[in-house]
């Protein structure tokens, strides 16, 4: 047994060592994939991303107690972040507390109304998403995931250290008109909140009353076209959270 394990880390300080002289291992950080068919809508996680109603960012949120350098046989890294830090989903219980009691948590999400057919739609920019901006719109009936671009993304706001609490979302009787005249379960946007600032807690309330909508926050949607895709987004299983971060890609078809 002794020997198995000394024959195990001998094989790991052996890799090591090969692969730790060579300097030009740069690793490749894409957005899109498979000659433009498949877009990463997900922010990259930094020290400096925005994290709600702060001006420090999320901060340190990654510790590797546990590194080669100082002796262990593997690199262990540990994290520590709020579930509603960057791109991330939001269960019914991040609002109704009677839920959040009864277990609806993000791993009793709907993966259906997460994965399949989507439509990405630029709103207009001299606004929140209004009543009268939904309905300029026009989105058909049968559509069921929306993602919202807004001036946010021109703003490049997720890029900000700082929260911005000017930034565009939906105002309460644009949920409203949503929810009673459309047939969207997923509601995606591309900042921290689908909920414009003024509107917080009662448009979110619109919206996971019923438990039937997915809001889906802080989406990557810089330089990907409008248009139809499958949009594929998994939270973590996380028993008991309200709120989890996603990785979340467009598959053009």
């Amino acid at each position: 047994m002794k020997n198995r394990a000394l024959s195990v880390i001998v094989c790991v300080f052996a890799v090591a060592l090969c692969v730790g002289g060579d300097e030009d291992l740069v690793p490749p950080r894409r957005e899109v994939y498979d000659n433009g068919r498949i877009f990463d809508i997900t922010h990259r996680y930094h020290p400096d991303m925005p994290e709600f109603e702060s001006k420090d960012g999320i901060g340190q949120f990654l510790w590797l107690p546990k590194s080669m350098k100082n002796g262990s046989i593997a690199n262990n890294s540990e994290m520590k972040l709020p579930t509603h830090t960057g791109t991330h989903v939001d269960a019914p219980g991040h609002v109704f507390d009677h839920y959040f009691d009864a277990g609806f948590d993000v791993d009793s999400l709907d993966l259906h109304v997460l994965n399949g057919p989507a439509l990405l739609v630029d709103v207009p920019r001299d606004s929140n998403i209004t009543a009268d901006v939904m309905k300029s719109l026009n989105i058909p009936r049968g559509v069921t995931r929306v993602l919202f671009r807004t001036l946010n993304t021109d703003r490049r706001l997720m890029f900000r250290k700082e929260c911005d609490t000017s930034y565009v979302a939906f105002t309460v009787d644009g949920a409203k008109w949503l929810v009673e005249n459309t047939d969207i379960k997923l509601v995606g946007i591309d900042y921290l909140s689908v909920a414009s600032y003024d509107h917080l807690i009662p448009s979110h309330l619109v919206f996971l009353k019923d438990r039937e909508i997915i809001l889906v926050e802080a989406l990557k949607l810089d330089d990907v076209p409008a248009g139809v895709y499958s949009v594929h987004c998994l939270p973590l299983r996380l028993a008991g959270a309200e709120g989890s971060p996603i990785r979340c890609i467009l598959i053009k078809d």
